[in-house]
């Protein structure tokens, strides 16, 4: 914990040291240990101060520091309404309704706010802008409020009265999280799972999930399961990975960015989500490597006309961020076509058009760092043409069948690897429809589904093993990088 002063931090943690900022600033030798946490509590943050460079030189150092240097630039840019995101918007819209004059000041200490009836906004702005003590201005302009400041706040505007909310707010904050947790012996990094209990399809099942754990432990990792309410908690980790369903407009993005940014091992890394949930950018990018896909067309307002003679029908839609058969749309007719291209291209200016080739199964290759991981075969739901079928609330699927990877005709493997490559080195599901020798790619996913009972029919904890090895040795190639 650095601070300006040693009188300016009341609260005794195990585990942790105070220091003040000159001297984690000047006293090198004290401060070379690798992966040391640093709660930066600074009165001032401004350029080239001490603040600033306690900030800037633990990054330098190898340390953790929250504030981070890039979360102290955001909040100089804060008073714009365009860096909060659409969640936070509407929560502080909600948040504030009810307060009588035209200006608020909301102060956040480690994510918890005085109020209970703002507790949700104060945690949304810490996962936003990681800071242990931070203050929002708000201004009530033009009939919606407005940001009119956010930044940090020092340790000597906290107001008596919240000294004692403060010091709670700390106590909970690093006894929920890991400080004060002895690390196993065998214990080398940390991962962070990140889940979804409320999720009603996730791409991992529970059971998988503690195979993760169990996988992970063996390799020497501690591991946490984290959910969204923990962006603030991200740098405290080594490594990432994503079980929950990634979206670009979605906190998922937001934390694989972070956890980029912090310099953690992530899965999916932020710009496999980028590239993979579009399938606009997919149908192009294989088009450039001249990988074979299904006839496609990139349809927009100018060229619905053209879809039925190029493609004829039966076609399939397809809205760009579709998942799980939701936004895939088979059309018989042109009627059919214009209605639904209608309704597609008001959530998005561009959309595909595949042409309809059906068969029994479609191939899924699990592809990580650029080699096969788990083939699949998943059946059409039955009286269907895709492998999931929606009915209202009830949903059915076809069989699968899981393989070797040695036994699955060389031209699907082949061309799932060069699919995947194209997109990154990280995880991916590779869909294939196979006509005899040929081979053609549906699309590739992100985050693909690792369930028990269907992806592990034939590695068993063996698959589980090979995706944590692959954290292991990101990580012990960093490490020797830095040496």
């Amino acid at each position: 914990m650095v601070v300006d002063s040693r009188a300016d931090w009341p609260l005794q943690i195990p585990g942790m040291q105070i220091m003040t900022a000159w001297e984690y600033l000047t006293l090198t030798a004290e401060t070379r240990t690798p992966k040391t946490r640093v709660y930066n509590l600074c009165r001032s943050f401004g350029y080239q101060t001490t603040g600033y460079y306690v900030s800037l030189l633990a990054g330098a150092r190898g340390h953790r520091p929250l504030p981070d240097i890039t979360t102290i630039q955001d909040l100089k840019l804060a008073e714009s309404p365009g860096v909060l995101n659409d969640e936070v918007e509407e929560l502080m819209q909600s948040s504030l309704a009810r307060i009588g004059s035209q200006a608020f000041v909301l102060n956040v200490y480690f994510g918890t706010s005085p109020s209970k009836r703002h507790a949700r906004l104060a945690r949304a702005l810490f996962n936003l802008f990681p800071a242990p003590l931070l203050q929002a201005r708000f201004e009530y302009r033009g009939q919606e409020w407005r940001v009119d400041g956010l930044g940090p706040i020092a340790l000597g505007e906290v107001p008596a009265s919240h000294h004692e909310l403060m010091v709670q707010a700390a106590r909970e904050y690093f006894a929920r999280r890991r400080m004060p947790r002895a690390r196993r012996d065998s214990a080398r990094y940390d991962l962070a799972i990140l889940v979804n209990g409320a999720e009603k399809e996730p791409p991992s099942n529970a059971r998988a999930l503690k195979r993760f754990e169990k996988a992970a432990e063996s390799l020497g990792f501690e591991v946490d399961f984290i959910d969204k309410s923990d962006y603030g908690h991200v740098a405290e980790y080594d490594a990432l990975f994503i079980r929950e369903t990634t979206a670009v407009n979605h906190h998922t993005y937001r934390f694989a960015r972070r956890a980029a940014r912090e310099g953690l091992v992530v899965v999916d890394d932020p710009v496999s989500i980028l590239r993979a949930t579009n399938k606009v950018f997919l149908s192009e990018l294989m088009d450039r490597h001249r990988i074979p896909q299904p006839r496609t067309l990139l349809i927009h307002r100018g060229n619905v006309s053209h879809v039925g003679r190029e493609l004829g029908f039966p076609c399939v839609l397809k809205q760009p961020d579709s998942q799980f058969s939701r936004g895939v749309i088979k059309v018989d007719n042109e009627a059919e076509l214009k209605r639904q291209t209608r309704e597609l291209l008001e959530r998005s200016d561009l959309i595909i058009a595949q042409s309809f080739e059906p068969t029994e199964y479609d191939w899924r290759v699990g592809v990580l760092d650029g080699e096969p991981l788990y083939a699949c075969r998943y059946y059409m739901a039955q009286g269907h043409w895709q492998v999931v079928k929606r009915d209202g609330a009830a949903v059915h699927e076809g069989n699968h069948e899981t393989l070797d990877v040695n036994d699955v005709p060389k031209n699907v493997l082949g061309i799932a690897v060069q699919a995947a490559r194209a997109v990154g080195r990280g995880l991916y599901g590779v869909d294939l429809k196979q006509f005899g020798n040929v081979v053609k790619v549906v699309e590739v996913n992100d985050n693909p589904n690792i369930d028990h009972g269907v992806e592990d029919l034939f590695l068993d904890q063996a698959l589980y093993r090979k995706v944590m090895e692959f954290f292991l040795r990101r990580l012990q190639a960093r490490t020797r990088d830095t040496r």
